[in-house]
């Protein structure tokens, strides 16, 4: 017993010499990591947005010759007529076109190829569902350069309609993936009981599984949008004489990007974020909406 209370002893002693514990060295650990982490933070942003704010500021730059590179003076001329250059405004008129029926076509086959891979058991159904994600995995250029030869092969001439079904083919899958990930969260016993109720499946598809997979929907056409838009490498392989765009910026570049290309494209930068500015206060509004129901 004497032996065993020893080591104890030892220890009380030793606590009684160092004194109580204090968490000093510990909150100062949690200040210090806590610093570094908004720090990392900041200069994560800064990298993302950075080229946004020089996108901005060189759309008021008082640039004298054809380049817009270097900052020269401030001014407003840009922002007076920024559909000066008739090409410029072409190749905006020709993107948001092919961006808006591209996205309607990809968002319509997408949504039902999703409701049948997740709904449907059938046979190849994993086989479809492997080539669903094989454009997203494959290089853009491998895409392109296949869609240019299919349709030399088809004595297809390329142009607007190409690059449609180039931007659909690519675009569908982005689809597929979002509004496959919104239907498996989506609880089914709701269908089956407005179905039990008598509505037919394509009433229920309308009042019922629509509205709630409309977030999901919503979100795969924004981002085909965004896709269709921005695209410049497949684009590029299918555009034949029409001009988009991306690819007008790159054309620009050989001989010189007009400041007007900067106050286009910062009128995009403001439309999407007044319409992200909506749709934040739509899902606050549903969610204020259904706090109250629930109460």
């Amino acid at each position: 017993m004497a032996v065993e209370a020893a080591p104890a002893a030892g220890r009380a002693v030793e606590e009684e010499i160092a004194g109580p514990p204090t968490g000093g060295g510990s909150k100062g650990r949690d200040k210090l990591r806590h610093g570094l982490l908004a720090l990392w933070s900041v200069l994560a942003l800064l990298y993302l947005f950075i080229p946004v704010f020089i996108v901005v500021l060189f759309s008021f730059n008082d640039n004298q010759g054809r380049f817009n590179f270097t900052w020269q003076g401030f001014t407003l001329r840009h922002w007076a007529d920024p559909f000066a250059d008739p090409d410029l405004a072409k190749a905006l008129t020709n993107s948001v076109e092919i961006a808006l029926i591209s996205t309607a076509i990809a968002t319509a086959l997408g949504t039902f190829m999703a409701m049948a891979l997740v709904r449907y058991r059938f046979r190849g159904r994993s086989t479809v569902d492997f080539f669903v994600f094989m454009p997203l995995s494959s290089p853009e250029v491998v895409l392109g350069a296949a869609l240019l030869a299919m349709f030399l092969t088809l004595n297809i001439n390329t142009g607007f309609v190409t690059i449609v079904i180039a931007h659909v083919m690519f675009t569908v899958s982005y689809v597929v993936v979002t509004v496959k990930a919104r239907l498996e969260g989506m609880d089914r016993h709701i269908e089956e009981a407005a179905m039990d109720l008598g509505a037919t499946e394509w009433t229920t598809f309308r009042k019922v599984t629509l509205p709630m997979i409309a977030p999901g929907v919503a979100a795969a056409a924004m981002l085909a949008a965004a896709i269709s838009f921005d695209d410049y490498v497949i684009t590029s392989f299918n555009a034949g004489q029409t001009q988009t765009f991306p690819l007008f910026i790159f054309g620009a570049t050989r001989q010189g990007v007009p400041a007007e290309v900067n106050v286009l494209a910062t009128m995009l930068l403001i439309v999407v974020l007044g319409l992200m500015g909506v749709n934040l206060l739509i899902q606050r509004a549903l969610a204020r909406r259904d706090s109250k129901r629930t109460d």
